[in-house]
């Protein structure tokens, strides 16, 4: 499973490094980064599919 996130989308609620700090980093303002190029360690699918159904600007997206 791979993740992106769209920059032009997130706001900087950090929501998805707060359930899944695995798959997502967070800038200074809490802008979202994916993790190694996006590709979810094994066993995180569940978290990374929490963090992409609480992103209130639905910036998070399954590849």
């Amino acid at each position: 499973m791979r993740v992106r996130v769209d920059d032009d989308k997130c706001q900087g609620h950090a929501r998805c490094h707060a359930l899944a700090p695995e798959v997502f980093d967070v800038d200074d303002y809490g802008h979202s980064k994916v993790r190694n190029d996006g590709l979810v360690p094994e066993g995180y699918e569940d978290r990374a599919r929490l963090a992409i159904a609480n992103c209130p600007e639905f910036a998070i997206t399954e590849k």
